[in-house]
C-alpha cells in the first residue's frame, strides 16, 4: 500500500523529514558561527587593551615612563640654558674690593683739646667692602667687571670658581662706560667666548650668570628685551652707552658679570637695574666693552670723542611741547631730526658755531633721527677727526663741521 505523504522532487524522500547528510551540513554550519563569534570577541578584546599605533608607518611607541619619574632628556642640547651656564661658569669670578675712606670729622676737633682727647675714641678711616663679578676673557688672567665694582679699591682680590684666590692688579677703569680691566697672574685659565651684540634682537634668549648677594654662580634667565637703551632713558645720564635691556633676574653682586646667548657667548656685561621695577635689567654691549677694553689693556685710558652738546630727539609731540613753552626760548620747525637745546662754552660744538635751536639732519651724509646716533657717529669719529653735520636753522641747511675734543676731566663721572 502506498504511503499518502508527499515526496521530495530531488530525492524522492518525503518531504517532511530531513536525511542524515542534511543533519551533519546544519551541524558543522552551526559550529562553524560559533567559532567565528569566539574568535570575534577575542579580537575585541584585544583592541580594547592596546595602545593606539600611530599614523606614520615609521613611528614606534615610546615605553612607558614609570611613576613618579620625568622622562629622561634624548641629549644635553634639550636643556641649552645648563648647557650654555656650564660652558661658561668655569671662567665666571667672584670680585671682592675694599677701600679705605678717611672720616670727615667735625669743624671742633680741629681744636687741638679735643683731637687729643678724642684720638683714641673716634677712627680716623674706614673701610668700604663690596662685591661683583667678572669674567675672564684671556687664558693668561684678563678679566673684565664693571668700573664700579672695583671704584677707587685698595685691595681686588678675585676668587675663581675652583676655589682659588688672586689679588687682582687694576689695568684701567672707564666711567663713563663703566668697563674695567683686572690681571691676576695665573696661566691656563678657562675662558669665555664673545660674541657680537651688534646682532641681538629683542626675543632672543639672554642668561645671566654671576653672584648676585653673595650666591656664587647663580643662573638666571630670560630675554632680550630690548636694544640701545640710552642713558637718559634708564636714568644714568652720566654714562655713554646703548644699553641692552633683559628681563633676565640682576641683582646686586651680578654687576661685572656676563650676559650670554643661547650659544654660550657673551653678549654683555650686566652692569644696571632699576630698583622700582621688576624685570628690568641692563647690560653693555660686548662689542663696546670689547673696544674699551682694547684701549685699556693698551694704554690703562680711554679717550672719548666730546661736542659739548645738550640734545633731544625730535618727534612731534616734542616740536609741540617746547613751541608751547615760552621758558624754552626755541622754536621748531621741523617733527624729526635731533634738537640742539644747549651748546657747553669752549667746547668744539662752540668753537665751530653750533648753536640751541639748530637741528642735527645728517652726519656725514646719513640720516639722523635719533640722538643715540649722533653720540655713535661721535664716538665712531675719533678725536680730533672732522665731522660733518647737515643742520637745519631756521629756513635755512647748513654744514659744520666739528673736530670732536676729549671727553673733560671735569665732566668726568
Amino acid at each position: 500500500m502506498k504511503s499518502d505523504r508527499p515526496r521530495s522532487a530531488s530525492t524522492g524522500e518525503p518531504s517532511g523529514s530531513f536525511s542524515g547528510v542534511q543533519w551533519l551540513i546544519c551541524l558543522a554550519l552551526l559550529l562553524l558561527g560559533a567559532g567565528l563569534a569566539f574568535l570575534g570577541d577575542r579580537i575585541a578584546q584585544q583592541s580594547a587593551s592596546s595602545p593606539p599605533v600611530s599614523a606614520s608607518p615609521s613611528a614606534s611607541a615610546a615605553p612607558p615612563t614609570p611613576l613618579g619619574r620625568a622622562p629622561e632628556p634624548t641629549d644635553a642640547g634639550d636643556n641649552f640654558i645648563a648647557v650654555a651656564a656650564e660652558q661658561v661658569s668655569p671662567a665666571v669670578v667672584r670680585i671682592n674690593a675694599s677701600r679705605t675712606i678717611a672720616n670727615q670729622l667735625p669743624e671742633a676737633f680741629n681744636d687741638p683739646f679735643f683731637r687729643e682727647f678724642f684720638r683714641s675714641r673716634v677712627p680716623q678711616e674706614r673701610i668700604e667692602r663690596g662685591m661683583g663679578s667678572g669674567f675672564i676673557i684671556r687664558a693668561d688672567g684678563l678679566i673684565l667687571t664693571n668700573a664700579h665694582v672695583i671704584d677707587q679699591a685698595n685691595l681686588v682680590q678675585v676668587m675663581l670658581k675652583d676655589g682659588r684666590s688672586f689679588e687682582g692688579r687694576v689695568l684701567g677703569t672707564d666711567p663713563v662706560t663703566d668697563v674695567a680691566v683686572v690681571q691676576i697672574e695665573a696661566t691656563n685659565l678657562p675662558t669665555v667666548v664673545l660674541g657680537d651684540s651688534d646682532k641681538l634682537k629683542p626675543g632672543e634668549w639672554a642668561i645671566a650668570i654671576g653672584n648676585p648677594l653673595g650666591l656664587d654662580s647663580t643662573v638666571t634667565a630670560g630675554i632680550i628685551s630690548a636694544t640701545g637703551r640710552t642713558s637718559q632713558e634708564i636714568g644714568v645720564t652720566d654714562k655713554r652707552v646703548g644699553f641692552v635691556q633683559t628681563d633676565a633676574a640682576i641683582n646686586p653682586g651680578n654687576s661685572g658679570g656676563p650676559l650670554v646667548n643661547a650659544r654660550g657667548e657673551v653678549i654683555g656685561i650686566n652692569t644696571a637695574i632699576i630698583g622700582r621695577a621688576q624685570g628690568l635689567g641692563f647690560a653693555i654691549p660686548i662689542n663696546t666693552a670689547k673696544r674699551i677694553a682694547d684701549q685699556l689693556i693698551a694704554t690703562g685710558k680711554v679717550e672719548h670723542p666730546f661736542l659739548g652738546i645738550q640734545m633731544v630727539t625730535l618727534t612731534p609731540e616734542i616740536r609741540q611741547e617746547i613751541n608751547r613753552d615760552p621758558n624754552s626760548g626755541l622754536q621748531v620747525e621741523r617733527d624729526r631730526g635731533v634738537l640742539i637745546v644747549g651748546v657747553l662754552p669752549n667746547t668744539p660744538a662752540a668753537s665751530a658755531g653750533l648753536r640751541s635751536g639748530d637741528v642735527i639732519t645728517h652726519i656725514q651724509n646719513q640720516v639722523i633721527t635719533h640722538a643715540q646716533a649722533v653720540q655713535q657717529a661721535v664716538e665712531a669719529a675719533g678725536v680730533g677727526k672732522p665731522l660733518p653735520l647737515t643742520i637745519a636753522r631756521g629756513s635755512k641747511t647748513l654744514t659744520i663741521t666739528v673736530r670732536p675734543a676729549p671727553f673733560p676731566a671735569s665732566l668726568t663721572p
